[in-house]
């Protein structure tokens, strides 16, 4: 398993595996009511009405620091990642057709990070958003509105504040932007070079205070690196308004559970990266059908402990009758009603991420990918849902291995 996690994190950016949210019964924080079910019939499951009007409303945006941004972003993490998702330049009409169907929806928070990319790809994430949002269609205030948070890595190389607002720069020409919504470190250098990590805290103070960023973040920090960074930041009038981390109900954990309760103490937003752990809860892959590439390796370790939670997701996606795609490729509102239970269960799954209280932030490659993540906007698990959920990934014999760059 460690040499999976090692052989995993050097050959992407680490912006893997991280950390998850308190346990709480009811979803709370929310001005979208929670759908109420209607009386089954016998032999029937419980049919649970669409929501009628857009996927969220402008009130149910979500406040990060300065920002509002979409209740759900996406993120572009295999965009231009050959080795781990199979990322092909061919492929980037498609990733165009899938961002534009994100902002005809109502999206505009989008992630990536300046080390997405492998090989001579290396930023190519940046770049391929800069020239669809140049490219997308409709009003300049669409435009405006889109919040790009990029990760700056904490490369060895990279000793000085100076050479981290460089690094910002250069990100900046990539997106061809003027300035970058959310500036997020990307992990923490605490536990192998200490002596680095004031540089780039005062890196990020310095992108801060030049404009270069309406706001700051971090990710894969644990609870008492978050606290540390927090009140640095606090003390040179900077404020830290998000924390990426790996949340997922197949990551719940006591120091995922800390860093949650740190970041509502805080005042941070939690942004949750591989809501879905790297597909393993769509029920997509079993111990016989495992992804190719480094991922097969880790699945093989987790999925066969994984079948009541995976049968729970099922259960709740049948009931909700959530495989009803509301979304056309045109962005039209429509109710599709399909027996794709893969589709169910990664909406239930993300949907868990946002009664929370967290922004998940689900890979995209394709339009279809896209679709199914927008069906977990508009309607909220109830108690009972959440409850079944935790209850069974709490049974779960294995969870999701932590990013090697996870801080305490």
């Amino acid at each position: 398993m460690e040499r999976t996690a090692m052989a995993l994190s050097s050959s992407i950016a680490p912006g893997f595996l991280a950390a998850v949210p308190r346990s709480s019964s009811s979803c709370s924080g929310w001005r979208a009511s929670i759908e109420t079910p209607q009386q089954p019939s016998a032999g029937k499951s419980l049919r649970f009405p669409p929501r009628l009007g857009p996927l969220f409303w402008p009130w149910e945006k979500v406040k990060v620091g300065p920002l509002s941004v979409s209740p759900m972003g996406f993120g572009t993490w295999a965009w231009g990642n050959q080795l781990l998702w199979g990322y092909q330049e061919q492929m980037d009409g498609v990733l165009q057709e899938t961002f534009n169907l994100a902002l005809r929806n109502g999206i505009n928070l989008f992630d990536t990070a300046d080390s997405y990319g492998t090989g001579r790809l290396n930023g190519k994430s940046e770049k391929l958003l800069g020239k669809f949002i140049r490219e997308s269609q409709g009003s300049s205030n669409i435009q405006d509105d889109i919040v790009i948070a990029t990760k700056f890595a904490a490369y060895p190389w990279r000793l000085t504040s100076g050479q981290f607002v460089r690094a910002c720069k250069s990100s900046l020409d990539r997106l061809q932007l003027d300035q970058i919504g959310i500036g997020q470190l990307h992990w923490s250098t605490a536990n192998y070079a200490p002596l680095q990590e004031l540089a780039l805290w005062d890196g990020l103070v310095a992108m801060y205070e030049k404009g270069l960023v309406r706001a700051v973040g971090v990710s894969n920090y644990g609870p008492k690196q978050l606290i540390k960074i927090h009140n640095y930041l606090k003390s040179q009038g900077v404020p830290l308004c998000s924390a990426q981390v790996q949340f997922s109900l197949l990551s719940m954990g006591n120091d995922q559970l800390e860093l949650k309760a740190v970041c509502d103490s805080l005042g941070i937003r939690l942004i949750a990266y591989s809501p879905l752990g790297l597909g393993m809860l769509t029920g997509k892959y079993t111990a016989s059908n495992l992804p190719r590439g480094p991922r097969g390796f880790l699945f093989r370790q987790i999925l066969p402990g994984l079948d009541p939670l995976v049968s729970s997701l099922k259960e709740i996606a049948q009931k909700r009758q959530k495989t009803m795609s509301q979304i056309s490729r045109k962005g039209k509102w429509q109710n599709r009603v399909s027996n794709e239970y893969v589709s169910g269960k990664l909406k239930v799954a993300i949907n868990w991420c946002i009664c929370k209280g967290t922004i998940p932030i689900p890979g995209v490659k394709t339009v279809k990918q896209a679709e199914e993540n927008l069906g977990s906007l508009g309607w909220r698990l109830n108690s009972n849902e959440i409850f079944e959920l935790e209850s069974a990934a709490k049974n779960s014999p294995k969870k999701m291995i932590q990013n090697i760059f996870q801080t305490r």
